[in-house]
């Protein structure tokens, strides 16, 4: 049924994977499909912003989260597991949505929180993914 999963996480918010990786996982293992292990690294925004940090700062970053990437994965995905290592850059949703469309992924799955009241007046990103995918969105929540 599933031949490419998308799961997208935050690095730095347990709550985005602790429950999300293990569905992702069985589903992964249960279709004999690859998984591929998305998070974002987001940008300054305003170019005006970016101009207060050193020169290649934001390469740094992506390279250190692409390294805490795979260290995550070898820690907490199964050998058995066919899967990619992604690190996107910009927007949270709307790179989730851009690399699940340039896969060609089937299935999108990722955690989603109670919402608060921040989260209607500026709409969180799982809300924004269920939106505006083209492709299934399973939404765990914590």
């Amino acid at each position: 049924m599933y031949k490419d999963i998308l799961l997208a996480i935050d690095l730095a918010d347990e709550s985005s994977w602790k429950k999300a990786l293990p569905i992702a996982v069985e589903h992964a293992r249960a279709f004999g499909t690859r998984l591929h292990v998305m998070t974002v690294v987001p940008d300054y925004g305003m170019s005006i912003v970016g101009q207060y940090f050193p020169k290649g700062h934001e390469r740094k970053m992506i390279d250190e989260t692409n390294d805490r990437l795979h260290a995550f994965i070898k820690e907490r995905v199964p050998d058995d597991i066919r899967v990619q290592h992604i690190v996107g850059h910009g927007g949270v949703y709307s790179e989730i949505l851009r690399v699940a469309d340039e896969l060609r992924a089937d299935l999108i799955v990722m955690a989603s929180h109670r919402p608060e009241l921040k989260d209607y007046l500026l709409g969180p990103n799982a809300a924004r993914v269920v939106r505006h995918a083209n492709q299934s969105v399973l939404v765990v929540r914590d």
